[in-house]
């Protein structure tokens, strides 16, 4: 597997087995930044003698950091929704509440993509697979 490609590309397809393994990794590093930034700001908080003030200069690191995040997110949906033969453009049904979750999780977590070539490439079953021949 290519991880530049699942998680910078925004071109071509990846079969459901990528999907799950981009949406789980990406889950611990936003899990590991979210840890770091809770972490970092209440112990800079007790240092400086203001727990009350936990939210500083971490906050905003850690900010940053889940905000970078955004393409590799972007990148591992659509290229997703491409194998199901939708435009990328579908990821903004995530901004439905509920329905937009369920939806995509049911589509791009659960459906197999569309067989063979379609509109955005090949089909990714056989990408990568070595086949013997007699």
């Amino acid at each position: 597997m290519d991880f530049m490609h699942l998680f910078l590309s925004f071109e071509g397809r990846i079969r459901r087995s990528h999907f799950w393994i981009g949406v789980v990794l990406l889950s611990i590093v936003q899990w590991a930044v979210w840890a770091f930034t809770i972490s970092g700001a209440m112990s800079a908080a007790v240092l400086a003698g203001n727990p009350g003030g936990a939210f500083s200069g971490v906050g905003l690191v850690g900010g940053l950091l889940l905000l970078a995040l955004v393409w590799p997110s972007l990148a591992v949906q659509i290229k997703r929704w491409h194998d199901r033969d939708r435009t990328g453009w579908m990821v903004l049904i995530n901004f439905i509440p509920l329905v937009g979750f369920v939806w995509t999780f049911i589509e791009c977590g659960c459906m197999d993509g569309t067989p063979g070539p379609n509109r955005y490439g090949p089909s990714p079953k056989g990408l990568g697979t070595a086949t013997a021949t007699a």
